[in-house]
């Protein structure tokens, strides 16, 4: 059973219209959608004719995380009262979730780049949606280039979409031909931001490393949240030690739930932390919950300003993960407007 009462509170339906005319007339478009209007979730179910009345389809959805992927086919899936793996699956490294009747297919960008070198044509897909494609690596530019090589040398039938919320939308509309770009408007809530400096200097971070006593304040600041303002925390470290440290420290919270959410968690933690708990929830994540989940519940986010990316050391001649101050571009979306109503 379809829940349409979820579905009409979306704010991206205002976009769908001018969306698929876009598509109809030009064959490709840029979607530019805040976090939280259901941009993910709304946009391929529509594509693929599973809501509304527009033609059957198969959309293949890109997303640049595996833990994405997964929960952005389970919303989609809860949303047409079905499980994963009817109308709309996913497939991960060494996860497959999909059946005969399947027309929405969440996939990772590496599954998506080694599927066009297997089948150049993407034989019997309709539509590609590339996801938060402001997230810029080898495996989503290479799989951009390959699907439009493949729509103006092969498929030219072949419909692609690019979404974002922080996207350079005119870069990409000269990417994909000129593409339409289509802006969908947010739902915007309060934001109060709070300076909370350790009370005394920290050692910044050096390779993996992260200063303890840093890692001591933010569990501090998360008790100073949970006194002082209502509802989810949710807390940015930049990996999983880090998390495993900080919920080490507030193991000892009442009526409190702590989770750890990053790209080895559990499928069970997973769905935990995208659907409303029970009790009260600190949510450690790493940058996997800065733009592709969207955490209901949230109303502090704790920032350490931290992140570990991939960084060549030219002695070497190899890359390696880093840690380095979260830039000031990824702040807003750190804190999710849809999501959260203060910054601590």
């Amino acid at each position: 059973m379809i829940r349409h009462d979820a579905l009409e509170s979306l704010p991206v339906r205002e976009a769908l219209p001018p969306l698929t005319d876009a598509l109809q007339e030009r064959g490709t478009a840029v979607l530019v959608a805040p976090p939280g209007t259901g941009k993910t979730t709304l946009v391929p179910l529509v594509l693929a004719g599973l809501i509304g009345d527009g033609p059957a389809r198969r959309v293949v959805v890109a997303e640049p995380r595996r833990i994405a992927a997964r929960a952005a086919a389970r919303r989609m899936a809860w949303l047409l009262g079905e499980k994963p793996g009817e109308s709309v699956g996913f497939t991960v490294r060494g996860e497959r979730v999909t059946g005969r009747h399947t027309r929405v297919e969440v996939v990772t960008t590496g599954v998506l780049l080694q599927r066009l070198q297997r089948d150049q044509e993407l034989t019997g897909v309709d539509v590609v949606v590339l996801d938060e494609c402001h997230e810029r690596h080898l495996d989503a530019d290479t799989a951009a280039a390959f699907l439009w090589d493949v729509r103006e040398t092969l498929r030219p039938e072949l419909r692609l979409v690019a979404a974002s919320a922080t996207t350079d939308a005119a870069g990409w509309a000269r990417l994909l031909g000129d593409a339409p770009v289509v802006e969908a408007r947010g739902t915007a809530h309060p934001v109060e931001v709070m300076w909370a400096p350790p009370p005394r200097p920290v050692r910044p971070p050096h390779g993996m490393r992260v200063d303890p006593a840093l890692l001591t304040h933010v569990a501090s600041v998360v008790r100073r949240a949970l006194a002082e303002r209502d509802g989810d925390v949710l807390v940015f470290l930049p990996g999983v030690g880090e998390i495993a440290r900080v919920a080490a420290q507030l193991g000892t919270l009442l009526d409190v739930e702590v989770l750890q959410v990053h790209g080895r968690a559990p499928a069970a933690v997973q769905d935990a932390v995208l659907m409303p708990g029970q009790r009260r929830r600190v949510v450690l994540a790493t940058s996997v919950a800065e733009s592709s989940l969207t955490v209901p519940g949230v109303r502090v986010v704790v920032d350490a300003g931290l992140a570990r990316e991939p960084r060549v050391d030219h002695a070497r001649g190899l890359s390696a993960l880093t840690t380095v101050r979260a830039s000031r571009p990824a702040r807003p979306a750190r804190c999710r407007p849809a999501a959260c109503e203060a910054r601590t």
